[in-house]
């Protein structure tokens, strides 16, 4: 693979800034943060004084543990704009959720919102090795999501091109990275494999394409899958973070010279890591659930927001900023198997350590007397693979789970294509669950 890595001078000062720079700005961002929060949004000035709290409170950056948390359901039950900390005339631009599983959740930018998530897209994509006049296919999707437009204002801000291509119309998607050879893709990582499907069937070779780097996102992705994908495109693979929530992409952002977690922006957006259970925060390094307050926005500031992701804290490598690790599931994504704890990664892993199998699985849930059952059902690598090997290769991933994680399993091995592919973020658990 090519070597992307960015020249030093192009980095932000910020970003090679000492702990004590970035820690005296937090500091004063974050007291700004929680008055306008306070003296602007009606819940938050409700949620500190039951709390027993005040702005003022806040002296150190540890003081913060003092102040509630927010959490989705505050956010759908303010919906609209309650949430909203300036007049409706000053938003300029509005995203929110799709309410799958609830009232929409929406948030709300400024110009100036909209001008610093630019900033921050554009620090990302240049840590992943894009520059000034690269072009970039953003297969993320566009419209209320903040994936697509998000990405695009950051490559605006950076100049690179950008191809807002969108989700789906895989063809499409496959013809234009020919015909266009743009540097770089952003898109999830389970839309890469559909991708990847298809320049198998249109007959072209994916590590002869033009792109240097993937940009992936909106979902858990494992080292394995890197892997995998970085073998088939003859590319770099790197990881970005972000939720509509806190800002969209580009909260955190892993660098393509080290690929050892993603470094958080620090100066927009503090991180804490608390135990899920109890609440309380842990110390750097530990592995817990990841909270974020902002620290710039001025539409919708949030404060100690639960992601409901599950990560840790580790000090800098190639920025200054702390990093995150690879989100290794959700808390709510977290299956509970017979007194076992399950996520979807961890399928993945022992999945891509199976030979004969594509990486395209789908987790199916049961209960037909008084037990949970799992099912996973996958696919063959290819239509070579007899159907005795892929009884086989559903043996061997049967009792790798068994091995690694603790469970059994049932696995069925399709052909080729029978597993639904996604055009969006995966849907790895389907759950049949009686409902209690």
């Amino acid at each position: 693979m090519k070597d992307l890595t960015p020249a030093k001078p192009t980095l932000d000062p910020i970003e090679i800034a000492s702990r004590d720079e970035i820690e005296a700005l937090q500091l004063s961002r974050l007291k700004w943060s929680l008055n306008h929060a306070y003296d602007n949004v009606p819940f938050y000035k409700k949620a500190f004084d039951d709390a027993g709290v005040h702005p003022d409170d806040l002296h150190s950056l540890s003081d913060l543990s003092k102040f509630p948390f927010t959490v989705k359901t505050d956010l759908r039950d303010n919906y609209p704009f309650a949430m909203f900390a300036v007049p409706r005339d000053q938003v300029a631009r509005i995203h929110a959720s799709s309410g799958t599983t609830g009232q929409p959740t929406v948030v709300g930018y400024t110009q100036n919102d909209l001008d610093n998530w630019g900033t921050v897209v554009a620090r990302s994509l240049r840590a992943a090795g894009l520059k000034r006049g690269d072009m970039l296919h953003n297969a993320y999707g566009y419209g209320l999501f903040t994936g697509g437009l998000g990405i695009h204002l950051g490559a605006d801000t950076l100049g690179v091109a950008t191809v807002p291509i969108s989700g789906g119309m895989t063809p499409r998607q496959v013809r234009l990275i020919e015909d266009f050879k743009p540097n770089g893709i952003t898109v999830t990582p389970s839309y890469a494999l559909s991708i990847l499907d298809e320049f198998a069937n249109q007959g072209l070779d994916p590590r002869a394409c033009s792109l240097d780097v993937g940009i992936f996102g909106a979902e858990p992705w494992t080292n394995a899958m890197r892997v995998e994908i970085e073998q088939a495109f003859d590319m770099h693979a790197v990881d970005i973070y972000g939720l509509s929530e806190v800002m969209g992409p580009g909260v955190s952002m892993e660098c393509v010279e080290t690929k050892d977690g993603l470094h958080i922006w620090e100066d927009h957006f503090f991180p804490e890591i608390i135990n899920p259970e109890t609440g309380e925060p842990v110390a750097d390094g530990e592995q817990g659930e990841l909270v974020f307050t902002s620290l710039t926005k001025e539409a919708f500031p949030i404060i100690r927001y639960r992601t409901r992701d599950l990560t840790r804290l580790l000090p800098g490598t190639a920025r200054s900023m702390r990093r995150m690790e690879k989100v290794t599931g959700r808390s709510d994504d977290m299956i509970i198997l017979r007194g076992v704890n399950v996520f979807p990664t961890q399928i993945e892993e022992v999945l891509m350590a199976t030979p004969g199998l594509a990486p395209h699985f789908q987790i199916e849930l049961s209960k037909p007397d008084r037990m949970d059952q799992m099912r996973i059902l996958t696919e063959a690598a290819d239509d070579s693979v007899s159907d005795d090997a892929r009884a086989a290769a559903g043996k061997a991933l049967s009792a790798g789970i068994k091995q690694s994680i603790g469970i059994s399993s049932a696995v069925d091995v399709g052909p080729v294509g029978s597993v639904a592919r996604s055009e969006g973020k995966a849907v790895r658990i389907v759950d049949n669950r009686p409902k209690s």
